[in-house]
């Protein structure tokens, strides 16, 4: 095969990992497409991208459209005559950018898909108590991840994990696949697969605010799953004592201590936070009150008393 022209196209620190993982293992990037700077903080300082930032600091071409079909754009992604394209955490391509390059365009998914098609699969495998995920390579097509499957790795969710702590151990995953797909890409020895569509297929749409508001009314490990599949960002929220609480942490009480209405506060105001849930009552460990700083619910309690 002749050697391979790679474009890299990524935005969060999730696809950092992958390109610095091409570039230590020699492979020619010819450039990065990543996101536009955007004004962050009281100054409106402009932000880069984490990957503009270490593909600057690797001295690799950076390009940053905002419109992925203008002709100027198209004209100096050819100029770079890459043969093989890697996306990881972008944006949806139009046809005319993913069909370019004559090895294709594949894409790294952080869930064993066809599960978890989406915006949010770390997430909603979390959400959904799922106690296995992974990482999955796939050649694009035109509806979103959709492709033919190229390879996938499994990884295990375990109890103690939350979206932050799968999130840093599946980036690293998919750095690793993505490295095997090109090997094999360089080989000539990918045969591809279509994706298997069942009824029990599950989906993983965007997360939003509203999303993320807590429904007491489900049992205590739901609402526990719900908790950490959102922690610690955007974060699950509900309403104490009228004020807007972002919880982080919490764990489920072994006894039916309680017979109160879903949502009940249960605290001594000094060692303890408890709250009702439609089947058990979940201790909350780490929470931020609106206007104040994530602490340990303990700490809270130092400072202000619930109405129980």
């Amino acid at each position: 095969m002749k050697d391979l022209r790679i474009m890299f196209m990524g935005t969060p620190d999730f696809a950092v990992p992958t390109l610095q993982t091409l570039v230590e293992n020699k492979y020619n990037v010819v450039a990065v497409i990543t996101a536009p700077d955007k004004p962050a903080g009281r100054g409106q300082k402009l932000n880069q991208s984490p990957v503009k930032e270490y593909a600057v600091s690797q001295h690799i071409p950076v390009l940053q459209p905002t419109n992925l079909k203008s002709e100027v754009f198209l004209e100096e992604l050819r100029s770079y005559s890459a043969n093989l394209q890697i996306i990881v955490a972008f944006r949806m391509l139009p046809e005319v950018v993913w069909a370019m390059p004559e090895l294709g365009s594949f894409n790294i998914h952080a869930s064993l898909l066809p599960q978890y098609r989406g915006a949010a699969p770390i997430n909603w495998a979390i959400i959904n108590g799922e106690k296995e995920t992974g990482v999955t390579s796939f050649f694009l097509k035109h509806e979103i991840d959709t492709g033919d499957l190229i390879f996938q790795e499994h990884m295990s969710i375990l109890e103690e994990d939350d979206f932050g702590t799968l999130y840093e151990k599946l980036k690293y995953k998919g750095a690793e696949l993505a490295l095997r797909t090109v090997q094999a890409i360089e080989r000539n020895e990918v045969q591809p697969q279509p994706q298997l569509i069942s009824s029990e297929t599950r989906h993983a749409p965007k997360i939003f605010k509203d999303t993320c508001e807590i429904n007491w009314n489900q049992p205590a490990e739901q609402v526990r799953n719900f908790i950490r599949g959102l922690s610690p960002y955007p974060a699950a929220w509900t309403k104490l004592n009228g004020k807007n609480f972002k919880i982080y942490k919490v764990t489920v009480l072994d006894d039916a201590v309680y017979t109160s209405e879903p949502g009940t506060i249960h605290t001594d105001n000094k060692n303890f936070l408890h709250i009702q849930t439609a089947e058990g009552a979940l201790a909350v460990l780490d929470l931020q009150m609106e206007g104040k700083k994530r602490m340990p619910a303990q700490d809270l309690l130092r400072g202000y008393n619930f109405e129980v």
